[in-house]
C-alpha cells in the first residue's frame, strides 16, 4: 500500500536539515518531487551562479535566500529573483561590497512581503538607502543594517572625507527607515558609528512592535538614550550593547531597567558593570533567560552570585573574562544553573577540570560549554563523575596543559558529543582524539587544528556522522588521510591547511571515498600538485569550494571551467 504525498512530506519534514534531502531525491522520481516542495533555503555563491534559472524552478516553495563568498552582479541576480514568483520571505545580502538598490528595486516590484532583511557589512551603506528599504519592503519585521563598511568615507590620511560624509547612516536615515516599518520587531545597528541617542527616539517612537534591539560599537549613543528606549519600548525583549558605565553608569540608565519588563535577554558586553547594576537588574524581577557579561569589569563574585540568585531560570549565561571566578565559586553559583543550556567560561584563566566535570554533573540540561584559554588539565577531576548524555558541544581550544587523560574522561561523561573544539591545545596527542572518536559516535564536526601533539591520526574504526574536519597545520600523512577517507563517508568540509605531509595520493583516498564532500582547504599544502584540481572537480560532482596551495593561480580560463561544473576554486 502507497502512503499518500502528505504522509511523506510530513516523515521527510522530521530531517534537521535540507541537506539530507539530497539521498532521498535520487530514490524515485516521486521522492524528488516532494522533497524539490520541501525546500525552503537557498545559499547562492559563485558556483551556483550559472544553474541559478534551474534551481529558482526545481525549488518553487522557497522563503529563504542568502549570499555567501558571492562576487557576481547582485542587482541582475536579484532582478531573476523578482521573476521566479517564490514566496519569498527572508533576504540575506551581507558582506557585499555595494548596497544592491536597483536589485532591491526590481525584487520590490514583484514581492512585496519579505519580513527579513540582512545588509551588514554592506559597502557604502548609506541614509538613502535605508529610506529605500522602508519604501521598497513596508512589511520589514528584521532588518540587520550592522557595520557597514565605511572604507570609502575617509581620506588615505584616517580623517573623515567631508565629500563622503553623505556616503555614511545618520539619524535622518534611522527616521526614514523606522517611519516606514511599522511592523519592525528587531533592528540591529551596531558599527553605524554616527548615529546618536535621536536614532532610538525614532525607533521608539515610530514603532510600537519593536522587541529587539543591537547597539555595539555606536560610540554616540549615550546611556540616557539607551535608557529612554527602554522606558519607551514597552514590547523589548532583547537589547544588545556595549562600553556601558564609561566612565560611570547614569542613574538614570540604572533605573531604567524597572521598566523593562518583557526583557529576556540582555547583552552588556565590554561594559563596566558594577554589583549595584548587577543588583538593580536582579531586583527587577525581569523574565530573564539570556545574559551576557563577556569582557566585562568592575563587578565581583558577591554582584553576580546575588543576580543569579534571583534568575535561575536562565538558560543561557556568558561571564567570559571573569578572571575572579575559580573552582570554588563555581561551585557555588552552579546552585543556579538548574536550567543552564549554554555557558561560556573561556578567559576565566583559574578555572580547572574541576569545573568541567562540576558543570557536567550538576547542569542535567547544559548542551553546550564553552571553556577556552582557561587552566583546563591542572587539577584531579572530582571524586564523583556523573555521565551527562545532553552535552553536545566542547569548545576548549588554546588550553596548553589540557591532555589525553582529560580527553578520555569528557568521552565517558559525554557519550552524545557532537561538537568537540581543542584547537591549539598542545598536550594532546592522537590518543586521546581516537578516544573521544570510539567513544562518541555522533561526532559531527572535529577542530584539531594546531595540535602539536598529535602526529597521526589513522582510524581503523566508523565515524558514520563526521561531516567537519579542522586539521590544520598537522602531521597527517596520506595514510591517515586515506584511512579518514574510507570511515568518514559524510565528511563534507576538510581543512588541511598546512599539512606538509600530505600529498596527491592522499587527496585522492579523500576525493574517491568522501561522496558528500562540498569544500577542502589545500593552502600551504605544497606538496600536492596543482595539475590533481581537474581531476577532483570532475571526480566529485558535490564539490563547491577548494582552495589550492600557495603559489598556484588559475587562469581565468580554467576558474570558469571549474565554476561551469559547480566548484569555486580559489587562490592559496
Amino acid at each position: 500500500m502507497e502512503l499518500p504525498e502528505e504522509c511523506w512530506e510530513s516523515i521527510f519534514s522530521f530531517l534537521e536539515h535540507h541537506r539530507y534531502f539530497e539521498p532521498l531525491s535520487l530514490v524515485c522520481k516521486r521522492f524528488l518531487s516532494i522533497t524539490n516542495h520541501l525546500r525552503r533555503s537557498l545559499t547562492i555563491t559563485d558556483p551556483t551562479l550559472e544553474s541559478l534559472p534551474h534551481l529558482l524552478l526545481r525549488f518553487p516553495n522557497l522563503t529563504t535566500i542568502a549570499f555567501r563568498d558571492f562576487h557576481g552582479n547582485l542587482d541582475s541576480v536579484l532582478s531573476l529573483i523578482s521573476q521566479s514568483g517564490l514566496p519569498l520571505t527572508s533576504l540575506d545580502v551581507s558582506c557585499h561590497k555595494c548596497f544592491p538598490l536597483l536589485g532591491l528595486k526590481c525584487l520590490a516590484s514583484k514581492i512585496r512581503i519579505l519580513t527579513e532583511l540582512n545588509c551588514s557589512n554592506i559597502g557604502s551603506l548609506k541614509d538613502s538607502d535605508l529610506i529605500e528599504i522602508g519604501n521598497c519592503f513596508p512589511s520589514l519585521e528584521a532588518v540587520d543594517i550592522s557595520y557597514p563598511d565605511h572604507g570609502c568615507g575617509f581620506s588615505p590620511n584616517g580623517s573623515l572625507d567631508s565629500k563622503s560624509f553623505s556616503g555614511l547612516v545618520t539619524d535622518y536615515g534611522i527616521l526614514g527607515l523606522a517611519s516606514s516599518l511599522r511592523r519592525l520587531r528587531k533592528i540591529d545597528l551596531s558599527g553605524n558609528t554616527f548615529i546618536t541617542d535621536q536614532a532610538l527616539v525614532s525607533l521608539s517612537s515610530n514603532c510600537m512592535f519593536l522587541t529587539e534591539i543591537g547597539i555595539r560599537d555606536c560610540d554616540f549613543i549615550t546611556q540616557n538614550g539607551i535608557a529612554l528606549a527602554i522606558r519607551k519600548t514597552g514590547n523589548l525583549k532583547s537589547i544588545f550593547m556595549n562600553g556601558i558605565g564609561i566612565p560611570s553608569i547614569d542613574v538614570c540608565f540604572l533605573d531604567s531597567f524597572s521598566y523593562a519588563r518583557s526583557l529576556c535577554e540582555l547583552d552588556l558586553s565590554n561594559s563596566f558593570i558594577s554589583d549595584e547594576l548587577l543588583c538593580l537588574v536582579a531586583e527587577a524581577n525581569l523574565p530573564l533567560n539570556k545574559l551576557v557579561l563577556s569582557r566585562c569589569f568592575c563587578f565581583t563574585f558577591d554582584g553576580i552570585y546575588f543576580l543569579l540568585s534571583k534568575y535561575q531560570f536562565l538558560a543561557y549565561l556568558d561571564l567570559e573574562g571573569a578572571n575572579f571566578l575559580n573552582d570554588e565559586s563555581i561551585i557555588e553559583l552552579a546552585k543556579f544553573f538548574g536550567n543552564l543550556t549554554f555557558i561560556n567560561l573561556s578567559l576565566c584563566s583559574k578555572l580547572t577540570n574541576s569545573t568541567l566535570f562540576n558543570l557536567m554533573g550538576n547542569c542535567p540540561l547544559l548542551t553546550i560549554i564553552n571553556m577556552e584559554r582557561t587552566n583546563l588539565g591542572v587539577e584531579a577531576f572530582p571524586a564523583e563523575i556523573v555521565v551527562n548524555p545532553r552535552v553536545k558541544s566542547l569548545h576548549l581550544g588554546w588550553n596548553n596543559n589540557l591532555n589525553d587523560e582529560c580527553m578520555k574522561m569528557a568521552s565517558y561523561v559525554c557519550p552524545n558529543l557532537e561538537v568537540l573544539d581543542v584547537t591549539y591545545c598542545s598536550g594532546i596527542t592522537e590518543e586521546g582524539i581516537l578516544e573521544v572518536l570510539k567513544s562518541c559516535l555522533q561526532i559531527r564536526c572535529l577542530e584539531i587544528s594546531r595540535c602539536q601533539g598529535v602526529n597521526n591520526l589513522e582510524l581503523d574504526f566508523e565515524l558514520p556522522k563526521l561531516e567537519v574536519l579542522q586539521a590544520e597545520g598537522l602531521a597527517i600523512n596520506d595514510e591517515a588521510l586515506a584511512s579518514i577517507g574510507k570511515r568518514c563517508g559524510r565528511l563534507s568540509r576538510l581543512n588541511l591547511e598546512g599539512c606538509l605531509n600530505v600529498t596527491a595520493r592522499g587527496v585522492e583516498g579523500v576525493i574517491v571515498n568522501c561522496k558528500a564532500l562540498k569544500e577542502m582547504n589545500l593552502r600551504w599544502c605544497n606538496n600536492v600538485s596543482v595539475d590533481i584540481v581537474a581531476w577532483m572537480v570532475l571526480s566529485r560532482p558535490s564539490l563547491r569550494k577548494i582552495t589550492l596551495p600557495c603559489g598556484s593561480v588559475p587562469t581565468a580560463n580554467q576558474r570558469n571551467f571549474f565554476l561551469r561544473h559547480g566548484c569555486l576554486v580559489c587562490q592559496g
